[in-house]
């Protein structure tokens, strides 16, 4: 059996332990709100985007762009959105194993796909087992703004224009509430489903849709990427709260746990004393 001091010391370390995991609860949850609100309040940009970019598109018959063809594929691409740290419970492998095993199941070789990793979790995974990763940005704040990821947008649907893959894949943690993330795959290139859930609308536009399109397209699809990641912005810290709440949770039960063990270990301690006095008082009788 432990010795009093033993069992104190685990006390007192978990307590430090907990203390700890109560503070970073706090802390993605005042993120949470924030990032919760960031990712809402794009939502409406995002509608309103595509709206135009398929009442253009599929408004005139004129209206062609590379963006809205399907070609043969030759190479997938694949953006993959997670965290530059764990402590999120499952919201890193969770992504990565749907990832992975959609990857084995559709290429027999890495040749076949490009993996663009946002995240150090991501990437970290996917270089050490040896998997094609063309571009990669780590170290983004927990509240993103569109600057800090404009180089990797125009990079990706660059790629995707100049032929580096024939099409893109998108997988993140969608938010669905502080509890609930669900891993999402996306297609966001080529547009070829743009106006499927849109009402299209007449506009007034010049010089020409092409002209248009040339401009509006890229942004769209750069908006789809900047909406995911604030989506799996808002679910990272959602998932790292609630794994926080568990750690705390559990440490308070361990606690109780170990204060038990811990008052049982001196009752026997005091009843052995006692014992002891009592047996050496009546052996001097």
């Amino acid at each position: 059996m432990a010795s009093l001091r033993d069992i104190q010391n685990r006390i007192n370390s978990t307590k430090k332990t907990s203390q700890i995991t109560k503070a970073m609860q706090m802390v993605s949850a005042a993120k949470l709100n924030r990032a919760e609100t960031n990712a809402k309040s794009f939502v409406p940009y995002m509608e309103k985007i595509q709206e135009v970019a398929a009442s253009i598109a599929l408004g005139s018959k004129d209206a062609t762009h590379p963006m809205l063809v399907s070609r043969p594929v030759k190479k997938t691409g694949y953006l993959v959105i997670t965290a530059d740290r764990g402590l999120a419970g499952p919201y890193n492998s969770s992504i990565l194993r749907a990832v992975n095993a959609k990857i084995q199941q559709r290429h027999k070789s890495k040749d076949e796909y490009a993996i663009i990793a946002i995240g150090r979790m991501g990437r970290d995974f996917f270089i050490k087992r040896g998997m094609n990763v063309v571009l990669d940005i780590t170290g983004l704040p927990d509240q993103p703004s569109f600057v800090d990821i404009m180089d990797i947008t125009r990079n990706t649907v660059g790629m995707f224009s100049d032929g580096t893959f024939d099409e893109l894949y998108m997988y993140y943690n969608h938010f669905v509430s502080a509890l609930t993330q669900e891993v999402t795959e996306k297609k966001v290139l080529p547009l070829t489903d743009l106006g499927t859930s849109t009402k299209l609308m007449s506009y007034e536009y010049e010089p020409s849709p092409e002209a248009i399109l040339e401009v509006l397209l890229p942004q769209y699809a750069e908006s789809l990427i900047y909406g995911a990641l604030l989506d799996g912005k808002a679910s990272e810290h959602a998932a790292r709260m609630t794994a926080m709440k568990s750690a705390t949770d559990n440490a308070s039960e361990l606690i109780d746990s170990l204060t038990l063990s811990f008052n049982r270990a001196r009752q026997a301690a005091i009843t052995q004393e006692i014992t002891e006095i009592v047996g050496g008082a009546a052996a001097l009788e």
